[in-house]
């Protein structure tokens, strides 16, 4: 043993989301990941607490991926005194701006966050202006025997799961790793040589539907929809999952897998990361390179209408059935969604269709489990509408395919802290681990610290 390194599990353990691991080893004290808490009653009280840490003591912070949940209470961090460097890939502080700008337009109508003007355009300016990118795997110094890599995590664009190396032992913080096989990027990379592991689980006890199912499925869906001349809802994700659905879409269109109708983009910020996304075509898988060899327009197809104004995304509803409306939030928790929710679930021959994770508590999840009425956006709503829900659109990897990443470095690791999941499903993947492989698995408190011998 040459070292002692300890994890402070701050965020993100016995939850899915706000994320906020610390890392201490060789006198620095290294933050991976500043999210936000989504969905849950608590949420805005969590948000609002104080950090476990002095952040003006904290070196650096890597920022895993661009969705709120990961990187959203980054203001609130320098309004406790973080001067430190933000590090990220390329694509993730290209991102990072937009996904903050709306996080911060949606806090400001908080009454308690809006007090402390914490959420600014100026705070925001402030993040990035300590931001700097790499490259994956190219290494990052932070002291004589302490350095860091980024290795893609096949999440979304940009995603990266963040290894320590620390007097040569591996720390491996996979951050949110990405459903195989993806759309549009490359798969998670294969890790080997881990010594301590810390894995999400937000699928960790459940799988999800093959590619060719989940693909067979919308196209079944859109075709049931149409024969009812209904309104097809899809809550999505602004990030990938958006980007995601318009190239499928776009492949069936081309493909005349589905008939044509009026496909509504309502969503304003899915909209403007879609335009980054086009930036940054060499972060593509090769099937999606290639597909644009041929269609360069991989976003876009007949029938596709993009809404950003509001007063574009209120005349959506007088458009005559059959169509399709794609806007957020993704948990219908908020955003244009809801008021294209309250006006179409009453109808029967209406169908909202959830193609990711809804946390416990949220309009999403009540739907998703058969309520006849849901608050939505303050207002009951009846649900009469057909509710489809496809797993395989999932950016996370379910239990068989988080066990497989397991094996994989099964034989040089010491410990595994599962983290990022509800209870239920960290544990159930806790279980599986302790089954299948002769390895030491655990599920952190949110507070908990554990010491690493390196």
């Amino acid at each position: 043993m040459k070292g002692v390194a300890k994890i402070t599990f701050c965020g993100g353990a016995g939850s899915v989301t706000g994320s906020n691991f610390l890392f201490e080893a060789d006198g620095k004290k290294i933050l991976v990941d500043c999210g936000l808490v989504q969905g849950i009653k608590l949420a805005d009280d969590i948000n609002w607490e104080p950090f476990p840490y002095d952040a003006k003591e904290i070196d650096v912070l890597f920022i895993s991926h661009a969705h709120i949940d990961h990187l959203g209470r980054i203001p609130k961090l320098l309004s406790e005194g973080f001067r430190g460097k933000i590090y990220s890939t390329v694509p993730t502080r290209a991102l990072a701006g937009p996904m903050l700008s709306d996080a911060a337009s949606i806090l400001r109508g908080n009454p308690r966050f809006a007090l402390e003007k914490i959420y600014t355009e100026e705070s925001i300016r402030e993040a990035l202006s300590l931001w700097l990118s790499f490259d994956y795997r190219q290494e990052i110094k932070i002291t004589e025997n302490l350095s860091a890599i980024l290795l893609n995590s096949g999440h979304i664009l940009g995603s990266a799961m963040v290894e320590f190396i620390y007097h040569g032992k591996k720390i491996l913080f996979t951050s949110d790793l990405g459903n195989s096989p993806s759309l549009l990027l490359p798969d998670a990379e294969k890790v080997t040589d881990a010594d301590y592991l810390v894995i999400e689980s937000v699928y960790g006890d459940r799988n999800h539907e093959s590619k060719e199912a989940r693909r067979a499925e919308l196209e079944k869906v859109i075709k049931e929809n149409y024969q009812r001349k209904g309104t097809l809802l899809i809550p999505t994700f602004s990030l990938e999952r958006s980007q995601e659905l318009l190239f499928e879409l776009n492949s069936l269109v081309e493909g005349k897998r589905i008939p044509v109708m009026p496909i509504f983009f309502d969503s304003p910020l899915a909209i403007r990361l879609t335009e980054i996304f086009k930036q940054f075509k060499n972060y593509f898988n090769e099937r999606a390179q290639a597909a644009m060899i041929h269609d360069k327009y991989l976003f876009d197809f007949p029938g596709l209408h993009s809404t950003l104004k509001s007063s574009e995304s209120r005349m959506i509803n007088a458009v005559p059935n059959p169509k399709t409306i794609i806007a957020g939030s993704g948990m219908s928790s908020g955003g244009r969604i809801v008021f294209h929710e309250r006006h179409f679930l009453p109808d029967s021959n209406n169908t909202i269709l959830l193609t990711g994770y809804q946390s416990a508590g949220t309009p999403g999840r009540l739907i998703q489990e058969g309520v006849k009425t849901v608050r939505i956006g303050g207002e009951y709503t009846v649900v009469r509408a057909h509710v489809v829900t496809i797993s395989g659109y999932s950016g996370h990897k379910d239990s068989d395919s988080l066990l497989d990443f397991v094996k994989a470095t099964e034989n040089s690791l010491k410990k595994v802290f599962v983290v990022m999941g509800e209870a239920k499903s960290a544990m159930f993947l806790v279980q599986k681990i302790k089954d299948n492989f002769k390895v030491d698995a655990y599920a952190p408190e949110r507070g908990e610290s554990a010491v690493l011998l390196c």
